[in-house]
């Protein structure tokens, strides 16, 4: 591995690249925050998606795109006089030497969930911090890790089930309610009970350490090889899923299950 300076030389060597290429390159000098904002978000689910693979070469190169634009939103903000690359640095450092008292601070916290219920009550006592416990929510996450993230900011808060077995009796409660919709046949009543269903399942992965994003999507690869499977089985005898009938794909189904 790199030497402290050596990690030093390599950030400096990236500063370098980025003064040159809004200086000399026509696509980043014309770049701004909104421009580079969709790509920003795509690279984010690159690193995410090689994270699900386990896959450290791919990880290796998804950071480095992910900060890339970190830099080059820092750029653009010291082009404009607002801040720079090293006030980025400061102000995280900062964050995290405030909210870890029991690192840099004399306060006491032996485990990792005494960490975490002291989070919330850190943040809020922050300058410019959030004012309330959920205001640090961003508006624009995704529903999934909305949720998930809304419910472990109201456990922080102390907002929690007594026993994490008690969420089942929810979850059922909600199916319960929905399948009373769907006999109803009340489309908004249902949409409802579908999202207070979600809400109810999230919580459960939330209680039972599993994040829930994250077994969703590990669900859909599931899904995915499993019908390539039938498919590339079809083309394989001429055909096509079209022209399979239901026991045939199961049983290619069932094969490919044997695989994933």
């Amino acid at each position: 591995m790199n030497t402290k300076e050596a990690k030093i030389q390599a950030f400096e060597r990236l500063i370098d690249i980025m003064d040159e290429l809004r200086e000399k390159c026509p696509w980043d000098k014309k770049q701004t925050n909104e421009s580079l904002r969709t790509n920003t978000i795509e690279e984010t689910y690159e690193l995410c998606e090689a994270i699900i693979k386990n896959n450290f070469p791919e990880i290796k190169k998804e950071l480095g795109d992910v900060l890339l634009h970190v830099v080059f939103y820092a750029k653009i903000a010291e082009e404009k006089g607002q801040f720079d690359i090293a006030d980025v640095c400061n102000s995280l450092c900062d964050k995290l030497i405030f909210r870890h008292p029991h690192v840099f601070g004399t306060e006491k916290a032996e485990t990792a969930g005494i960490v975490e219920s002291n989070w919330e009550q850190i943040k809020l006592k922050e300058k410019d911090g959030n004012q309330t416990v959920l205001g640090g929510v961003p508006a624009s996450l995704p529903s999934i890790a909305k949720a998930h993230r809304i419910q472990d900011k109201a456990r922080n808060a102390g907002f929690d089930w007594k026993q994490k077995e008690d969420v089942w009796e929810k979850v059922h409660e909600e199916l319960d309610e929905l399948k009373a919709e769907i006999k109803a046949m009340d489309m908004e009543k249902m949409e409802n009970e579908f999202g207070d269903l979600f809400f109810s399942l999230i919580n459960a992965a939330r209680l039972y350490k599993i994040d829930p994003d994250n077994a969703l999507e590990r669900a859909n690869q599931k899904f995915i090889f499993r019908f390539n499977y039938m498919e590339q089985k079809a083309k394989e005898q001429n055909s096509s899923l079209k022209n399979l009938t239901l026991d045939e794909m199961e049983t290619f189904w069932q094969e490919a299950k044997l695989y994933l």
